[in-house]
């Protein structure tokens, strides 16, 4: 794998492992740190302009040190750790902290120059200077609705190459000891369908990591240089050890799992997703070898969002607890066939990138189900971040709009318990935007927002329900365009419990002109009154339907989750008539 940002990573590790620190002290410091991102991102979201970041919340934050190494990263969203730590090893590689000036800031979000993911998330960089020297980088991401190409919102499936995907942004200055660069900021923002929306969320950006800044120094000042220098060195050093602590107590082995995407982007057949898993003492190799080729379409994976996949699972999976930082990747080696989807060739296509990497996920989830205890298992999840986008006139005539949501589906059930119902699962985690903001803002009605009955697998643990969202045009032109996933097969089910429900995206719902779309449209056309429905798939089931608790089962009956017709297919006409005849 020519794995630029993963071959960086050694350079940028602690220099001595064998110091830990007190870990009383030690959890104070990380919570300093942690208290410092979630007070950069509560500044974002609040501040922003753009419905997709101060409603959804489509923006990460994290703090680096002066070499690079990741020291925090808030709870946001774990698939842009990887154009974070892309972004700040490119700035690092483009400008010597030497030529950096004190109130300095960087912009970048391109794959292949800069370390990105795909091109609306946008990346600002500023370095901290302390005592007269770059100490440490607060950097933040935000995604932005559109930022050009050949579809409103900047993503298309069917896209061929990166450069119909939106603006190519490069490592550049966009803040120069403290001065503004509005010439470039104009140039970036023109480039957008949404240009005043753009430059508002990019200074919003800017001033997010001029308050960790002065975060940080005020924890200087507090600790002093050579206190808090050490205590990053401990933590990572601490994060190292711990995660290895938790490969050696796996037993050495071997495991592979097949995932799958629909397509390519372009159609054609089922593309497989190969992860094979290596325990090997304390190493963790994580291995793509038997991938499919490199996509035609949209669906290919940089290299800092499949690394940003494997780290979120080696964390949920072996340490959910760990602290996210540099310490974690020194153990785990990613590799990955040059030329095929998951280490694409200069000018494939990633705009749909986050799709591949949740069937990513469900890959090395189905993998490490295997080296693991049952207790730990979970059954694939709807592993799909499904996005409409809407665009047109807006509701009051006062310019355009261009609206993006991606949506939540079913979790898998698991060990304990069923699967959650309509969340976002694995590697991205927004809100949804409410109806009632939405329809303030823009020319459409939500029809329905509810979740889909009979979509999550049966089993002993139920999976989660998918999400219906309709929504219709209030006027004539309303531009749609949509890429999803699972709609050709379900959720797997694990240890016997069925397959989650497949997702289904339907144009005029209900109506005698109602019409089944491909799962990754562009550029359809909706009159007033027309509406667009996207039904997201459901979770797999957890163990045997024949051992679901019979009040359970009733409950699922009585509520609505399960229609009655379904679940005797299910569970059977018997158990079904025994679960209904309980009291309560």
């Amino acid at each position: 794998m020519t794995a630029s940002l993963q071959d960086s990573l050694p350079a940028l590790r602690t220099t001595g492992e064998t110091r830990l620190a007190d870990p009383i002290a030690m959890e104070v410091f990380s919570n300093r740190l942690l208290s410092i991102t979630e007070e950069m991102g509560n500044t974002l979201v609040r501040s922003s302009f753009s419905t997709n970041i101060k409603e959804r919340k489509d923006c990460s934050v994290a703090l680096f040190d002066g070499r690079g190494r990741l020291i925090c990263q808030a709870s946001h969203v774990p698939l842009h750790l990887g154009s974070l730590m892309g972004s700040v090893t490119a700035v690092l590689k483009a400008c010597s902290v030497e030529r950096m000036r004190d109130g300095d800031a960087f912009i970048c979000n391109d794959p292949y120059l800069a370390g990105g993911t795909h091109m609306p998330d946008i990346s600002i960089v500023t370095p901290v200077f302390i005592d007269g020297a770059v100490r440490f980088f607060a950097a933040n991401i935000g995604h932005h609705s559109d930022v050009g190409g050949s579809v409103p919102g900047s993503i298309s499936g069917t896209a061929r190459s990166i450069f119909e995907e939106g603006l190519r942004i490069p490592v550049i200055r966009i803040v120069r000891a403290g001065e503004l660069d509005e010439d470039l900021l104009n140039l970036v923002s023109q480039n957008s369908r949404e240009a005043e929306e753009r430059s508002l969320d990019l200074k919003v950006q800017i001033a997010t990591n001029e308050r960790g800044k002065r975060l940080l120094l005020a924890l200087a000042n507090q600790m002093g240089l050579e206190a808090m220098t050490g205590a990053v060195d401990d933590l990572l050093a601490y994060t190292g050890r711990r995660l290895r602590n938790r490969i050696r107590d796996m037993q050495d082995g071997r495991a592979s799992f097949v995932a799958y995407l629909d397509d390519d982007g372009l159609g054609g057949e089922r593309v497989p997703l190969q992860a094979n898993v290596i325990v090997d003492g304390e190493r963790l190799i994580l291995d793509f070898t038997g991938s499919g080729p490199q996509a035609r379409g949209a669906m290919n994976v940089a290299e800092s969002a499949l690394l940003a996949t494997c780290y979120y699972v080696v964390k949920t999976l072996l340490d959910p607890e760990l602290l996210p930082n540099s310490g974690m990747f020194s153990c785990v080696e990613v590799s990955s066939p040059a030329g095929s989807i998951l280490n694409p060739s200069y000018p494939a296509p990633v705009g749909a990138r986050s799709i591949t990497c949740n069937k990513v996920a469900r890959a090395l989830f189905g993998a490490f189900a295997q080296l693991l205890p049952p207790e730990r298992a979970m059954a694939s999840s709807q592993d799909v971040v499904p996005v409409i986008i809407f665009s047109g006139q807006r509701r009051r005539d006062d310019g355009t709009f261009v609206y993006l949501e991606s949506m939540g589906g079913g979790a898998g059930a698991r060990h304990g318990g069923d699967g959650m119902d309509g969340i976002h699962v694995h590697i991205t985690n927004t809100s949804n935007l409410p109806a009632e903001a939405l329809e303030n803002e823009y020319a459409l009605l939500v029809d329905e927002y509810a979740l889909v009955e009979d979509s999550g697998g049966a089993g002993r643990h139920r999976g989660g329900m998918g999400i219906a969202r309709q929504i219709s045009a209030t006027r004539d032109g309303i531009v749609f365009s949509a890429r999803s996933d699972g709609h050709r097969a379900g959720a797997p089910g694990l240890f016997g419990g069925l397959d989650g429900r497949t997702a289904r995206l339907v144009r005029d719902h209900g109506t005698e002109q109602a019409e089944e779309l491909s799962s990754k449209i562009s550029n359809l056309v909706l009159q007033a009154g027309q509406s667009v429905r996207l039904e997201t798939p459901g979770g797999g089931g957890f163990g045997l339907p024949a051992e679901r608790e019979l009040a359970a089962l009733a409950q699922d009956i009585r509520s609505g989750k399960s229609s009655r017709a379904q679940a005797e297919r299910d569970y059977g006409p018997e158990m079904v008539t025994r679960a209904l005849d309980l009291r309560g």
